[in-house]
């Protein structure tokens, strides 16, 4: 049996795993940093890099234990080199680079984006492909033709903000904290999503991209006024609730109706959905209902396989079985940059 070991340090969790080449997850550690990060209200690059710095060998050490499995039992070293902050990339794949010398195994590079679909096939525990795929994450909101696990087409993308950004930063604006997309989802569960008629860009047209840029400016100026000179300390509770329902219904709407045209452009009959924001519920439900209303299939991960994780990179058993093997040289890649 082949064992993999695998390394996420694409942003702010230090993550390692263990999977065999089926595959089948036998451990999977996450370190988060909201803690670190909390008090800046979003997340500061060099904190995050040498929060990895500090946790990644103890998370790799957790990793093996939880597994069963000794180090040098390891055959196969993954990491996500791309994309992300490019100083957090830099420890993990400094790591892997340094286990798959001293142990004489191969290295494989693994896309942080393209493995949130594949989070999606771990969790189906069969094979999904060719899908429409919708990674809808913090930095990223992207839709695809899967062809196959390593055969990605752009069919369109995010002009501006991410749906998680816009989340994050709507939270910021209402005073929740930080990360803004659990507690919008929490404020959103007591508000009434019809208060608040927020722009839904590009909704009925005939492209598969995305804008949340204008409706995090909407809520803004509902919030503090076009000339922001209103605090938004003056929100009642119920405010806050029907500002939080009504943004998050706008932004499912679109995620929703997009998904929609690609499996209609496409003719697939396959949705997978993966990233951060795929752990929100309204939007689990609206694409459970969608899916349905379309006769599609619908893989979406369980909650611990959304965020940010190294199982996922297990993808790279894909890559393993055609010997795609990562250079002596793998550089972290901060930019995701695809042509359509």
């Amino acid at each position: 049996m082949k064992y993999f070991l695998a390394i996420e340090t694409s942003c702010d969790e230090t993550a390692a795993a263990v999977f065999t080449e089926e595959p089948k997850i036998l451990s999977n550690i996450v370190a988060s940093q909201t803690d670190l990060h909390a008090r800046f209200g979003g997340v500061v690059p060099e904190v995050a890099a040498r929060a990895h710095l500090q946790r990644l060998l103890p998370v790799i050490d957790e990793a093996l234990n939880q597994a069963g499995v000794r180090l040098n039992q390891i055959g196969c070293l993954a990491v996500h080199n791309t994309p992300g902050l490019v100083g957090a990339l830099l420890v993990g794949v400094s790591a892997a680079k340094m286990l798959a010398l001293a142990l004489q195994v191969p290295l494989v590079s693994a896309n942080h984006i393209e493995s949130h679909i594949y989070a999606c096939r771990l969790a189906a525990d069969r094979e999904i492909f060719p899908c429409v795929g919708l990674v809808v994450s913090g930095g990223h909101t992207c839709l695809f033709h899967c062809k196959s696990a390593l055969d990605f087409d752009l069919l369109g993308a995010t002009l501006d903000d991410a749906a998680g950004e816009a989340f994050d930063k709507v939270g910021s604006i209402l005073g929740l904290g930080f990360p803004g997309g659990p507690a919008v989802e929490r404020e959103a569960a007591g508000g009434n999503p019809e208060t608040h008629r927020f722009p839904r860009s590009f909704l009925k047209e005939d492209r598969l991209d995305f804008s949340f840029s204008g409706l995090k400016t909407a809520v803004l100026y509902t919030v503090c006024g076009k000339d922001l000179s209103r605090a938004a300390t003056t929100l009642t509770k119920e405010d806050r609730a029907n500002l939080a329902a009504s943004f998050q219904q706008a932004a499912v709407d679109v995620l929703v109706e997009k998904s929609r045209q690609a499996l209609r452009r496409t003719g697939l009959k396959c949705l997978a959905v993966g990233g951060g924001v795929a752990a929100n519920r309204c939007l689990r439900a609206a694409l459970e209902h969608m899916a349905s209303e379309e006769g599609a299939e619908l893989f979406i991960p369980p909650m611990k396989l959304c965020t940010d994780n190294a199982a996922m990179a297990a993808v790279a058993v894909e890559k393993w079985r055609r010997q795609q093997w990562a250079p002596a040289d793998l550089d972290a890649v901060p930019s995701y940059v695809i042509a359509k």
